[in-house]
Formats: C-alpha cells, sequence, structure tokens
C-alpha cells in the first residue's frame, strides 16, 4: 500500500515525518459492529498495508474500540491515529472551537484509547466567529506536552487554515500540517452534514501551492460510482440531494469508459482520482465486507495521468 507523509513535532522540539498509508480505515459505523467483527476488519486492513485509523471523540464506541484492539494486538507503535474533537454537537451546545472544548475532548479521548498521545489531531469543525489564535496556542500547548504530533482541521475552508498557519508563523508556533475535507469525483450539490467542506478549485490550487496533505472523507462519494444508483432512481434521497446533477452523471459516464479501458470498475476510478492529484492525499475509506476492502485496495494502485484526472472532473 502506498504511503503519504505527514510532518509532525515530537513534544513541540524536532519536526518528524509521520508515515501514513493512503487508504484509512474510517470508523464512524462502528457502533453498528460486533466488538470481534471491528476487530476482524481493522486485522484485515494492517495485514493489507494499512496503518492509519480515522476516528473522532464524537465517535464514543469506535474511539472505545480502538483502544481495545490496540491493548489486545499491542501495536501502538505501529498503528497511526487520526482523531478529531471540537465537534459542535458532541458535547454541551454551542461553540466548541474553545481551548476549553478542545483539551476536554483530546483529554476524554486519550482515555479512551489508553494511549498518551494521538498522532494526527484535527479539530472536527470550524467556527469562523472564533480568532485563529487562541486554537493555534492551545494545540501548541498539547504538543509540547507530547499528546498531539501534528495538528490539522477537518472541514475548515482552506483561508481559515492559511490564516491560523499564518498565525502560527508569525509568533514561533506549530501550524497545521493537514487537512481533512471531502474530496471526491462526485462533486455536492450541498454539504452532506452541516458545517462540511468540500473543495473547490480555489482550494485545489491552494493544496498544490502550500504542500500541506488532503486526507479525503467520503472520498467514494457514499458509493455513487457503485453502480447501485441510476439517473432513473431518485429513491435514496440523500444520494439525491447530496450527488444527483448532470455533471456527476457525465463524471459518472466517463469512469465508466476509463474503467472499460483499465479493466477496472468505476468505483476504483473515483478512488484514484482523488489519489493521483498533484499534491499529497489519503482516502478515508468504510468497507462493510473484506470484498469492499480488496476493491478499495486495488482502486488504490491504479495510476492515472494528469489528463486522464482531469478529463474525468470534466476539465478538458
Amino acid at each position: 500500500m502506498n504511503h503519504i507523509t505527514v510532518q509532525g513535532s515530537l513534544e513541540g522540539k524536532e519536526n518528524i515525518g509521520i508515515d501514513c498509508s493512503k487508504l484509512i480505515m474510517g470508523t464512524g459505523d462502528f457502533f453498528k459492529l460486533e466488538l470481534e467483527h471491528a476487530f476482524t476488519i481493522l486485522d484485515e486492513f494492517v495485514a493489507m498495508g494499512g496503518n492509519l485509523v480515522d476516528t473522532a471523540h464524537g465517535y464514543i464506541e469506535a474511539e472505545e474500540i480502538i483502544g481495545k484492539w490496540l491493548k489486545l494486538r499491542n501495536n501502538r507503535d505501529k498503528i497511526k491515529i487520526l482523531s478529531k474533537g471540537a465537534h459542535p454537537d458532541d458535547g454541551e451546545p454551542g461553540n466548541r472551537v474553545t481551548p476549553q472544548a478542545i483539551t476536554k475532548d483530546l483529554t476524554e479521548s486519550l482515555e479512551r484509547f489508553n494511549t498518551n498521545y494521538i498522532d494526527l489531531y484535527a479539530l472536527h469543525r470550524d467556527d469562523e466567529s472564533v480568532e485563529v489564535g487562541p486554537i493555534i496556542e492551545v494545540l501548541n500547548e498539547q504538543i509540547k506536552a507530547g499528546r498531539i504530533l501534528a495538528i490539522g482541521a477537518s472541514n475548515w475552508n482552506h483561508q481559515r487554515i492559511q490564516a491560523a498557519n499564518d498565525y502560527a508563523t508569525k509568533n514561533g508556533l506549530i501550524g497545521f500540517t493537514f487537512s481533512s475535507t471531502n474530496l471526491s469525483l462526485a462533486k455536492c450539490n450541498e454539504p452532506k452534514w452541516d458545517g462540511c467542506v468540500s473543495v473547490d478549485v480555489d482550494a485545489l490550487e491552494w493544496h498544490k501551492k502550500s504542500k500541506i496533505p488532503l486526507l479525503s472523507w467520503s472520498s467514494q462519494a457514499g458509493g455513487f460510482f457503485s453502480g447501485n444508483f441510476t439517473e432513473e432512481n431518485p429513491s435514496d434521497e440523500e444520494m439525491v440531494r447530496v450527488y444527483y446533477n448532470p455533471e456527476n452523471w457525465e463524471r459518472y459516464r466517463r469512469a465508466e469508459e476509463l474503467a472499460e479501458k483499465k479493466q477496472v470498475t468505476p468505483i476504483q476510478i473515483a478512488l484514484a482520482y482523488v489519489l493521483n492529484q498533484p499534491f499529497q492525499t489519503a482516502a478515508i475509506i468504510g468497507p462493510a465486507t473484506l470484498e469492499e476492502f480488496k476493491s478499495s485496495l486495488q482502486g488504490a494502485e491504479i495510476k492515472l495521468k494528469n489528463q486522464e484526472v482531469e478529463w474525468l472532473d470534466l476539465s478538458v
């Protein structure tokens, strides 16, 4: 499995490269699974070369399952954890992009993982009424304490990330070194969930220039390219709301055409689109079966030329 490198700091003193698999195991649905089934999924992921697991303070059961699995397998040194905090619907109501909420969520997540550090820590949502300075400062306190190796933002637009990093540079602090927003071949009509951010053309250009890795959620557009959805079938209201539009159906047609040429599937082409951008990317996946995971693994190995990526995205 191919890997990317996210820049981190060891107790705020030393720059380190955090080696992360380009496929990231998403655990948002682990609350639906029996414990042993979740363990099997994690074991298979590692056996096939994966090392980065995505979760969040709001995914309570998932963090607890990961903690039990890490303890049972005694493999914390081989696994990278991406977790998130400060979600507005996770805890007390109101603004939670605050030093107090961040500290609380991080502390509770560490307890669930039975570990003393998290490799990649992101703020799950943004609140643009909050100044970036205090947020960067509290995250740097946690880095210096050794509780976080790298900080990032989930569902922050690139302007806010840049503002936070400008503050960090000006004040001799560590800024965000990764972003986790939605990047997929199918473009969203509207956010899938409140407060979510999908990258646009300007954001893609920013990633090219900044070289900040993008860890994409819903990288396969909720299965839009699986063959389970058609223009004539509007039965899935969420898919219709988020992904049904003429441009996406043309992207689907082109994915089918390219898949036939490469003897793969359209959903594998859709994943390859995410992983063949001109900057570092990784994709959060949530396979329900071993077959689905193997499909993602094969999709991650597909190489696309820049012209193919642009053609799929209707740019040429």
